[in-house]
């Protein structure tokens, strides 16, 4: 029934995707861990409070998005499914992502630099102000591809496994990750069992979604699949990320472009390892490659994931 579900979810998120009047559930997601992180980030012991932290709120938003589905099932069966697809659509970002990287997309197209640069800014942590029109597209392409994992392929496939409870709750680990997942003075100790739970629930997601990336052809000029492959495996073992290299060296190595490298965060230059060869250099048209690389790769995940948790149910029955 998941497999089914998810299919009406995944239409619903591509062609309305987020509601705009009203929060999305992220939101009070995210409240819920300001609040946890303002009481208990202080004094000594914070990786043990950090994880007080993560159980706290994955089981409340496991709860209430459980309690909200088991009754919707009690009043009416198809209410249920209904309820169902509802919040799994919300857990997922294919359109929320596409229209963020067109925004960038289309001021470029304006020639609109200053523009473009303030929209990228709305989606990556790495200052924005100087950037050219090359960097610009690089900062695109890198975050529409580690979100095919992180915003639709990962919940996606927790929604197989376990319906909306399933997704809310990678959801819940995803932005607490975002919120207080970084390795500094502030959230070193405290966000450290949120990074780790956020590695481990992205695992197998980001290694499938890369590997479906890599299996189909955008390239100009097509490498062999076993070339690809190790290239992919060398590059994807370079990004500080254990698991967001696996989809930014998939990306570069289709698109026959060049991904990493310099970024400045509040300032402060950070080096990120070089993914792929630069066979093309970098334009505003890889915007628009990486949106169909997510839809494509979103439509082979569910295929082929639903597919097997399909086989593995009957053959368990």
């Amino acid at each position: 029934m998941n497999v089914v579900i998810c299919l009406f979810a995944l239409l619903i998120d591509r062609i309305f995707g987020d509601p705009k009047k009203w929060t999305h559930p992220v939101v009070f997601i995210g409240r819920l861990i300001e609040l946890m992180e303002k009481s208990l980030n202080s004094g000594q012991h914070r990786k043990v409070k950090g994880s007080i932290c993560v159980v706290i709120v994955v089981i409340v938003t496991a709860a209430v998005v459980a309690g909200v589905v088991w009754i919707s099932y009690k009043m009416n069966f198809l209410i249920g499914v209904f309820v169902e697809i509802i919040f799994i659509s919300l857990a997922l970002a294919q359109k929320s992502l596409q229209q963020a990287a067109m925004k960038v997309y289309n001021e470029l197209a304006r020639e609109n630099v200053q523009t473009a640069r303030e929209y990228l800014g709305w989606i990556v942590g790495r200052d924005t102000d100087r950037l050219q029109e090359e960097e610009i597209v690089r900062g695109v392409v890198e975050t529409v591809s580690e979100n095919t994992s992180d915003g639709v392929t990962a919940p996606l496939f927790y929604a197989l496994l376990f319906g909306a409870t399933g997704a809310w709750v990678y959801k819940a680990i995803n932005t607490l990750d975002s919120m207080i997942g970084y390795k500094n003075e502030r959230y070193g100790q405290f966000g450290f069992i949120a990074a780790k739970a956020d590695d481990a629930v992205n695992y197998i997601p980001s290694r499938i979604t890369g590997f479906l990336i890599l299996s189909f052809t955008t390239q100009d000029k097509p490498q062999p699949f076993l070339s690809k492959l190790k290239i992919w495996l060398r590059d994807a073992a370079k990004h500080p990320s254990p698991n967001s290299g696996y989809l930014e060296a998939a990306t570069a190595i289709q698109l026959g472009v060049q991904l990493g490298g310099e970024n400045s965060y509040g300032g402060i230059k950070s080096i990120r390892a070089f993914m792929g060869q630069p066979y093309i250099q970098l334009n505003r048209r890889h915007i628009l490659q990486s949106i169909q690389q997510m839809y494509v790769a979103t439509i082979l995940f569910y295929l082929i994931v639903g597919g097997i948790f399909i086989a593995l149910t009957i053959a368990w029955s």
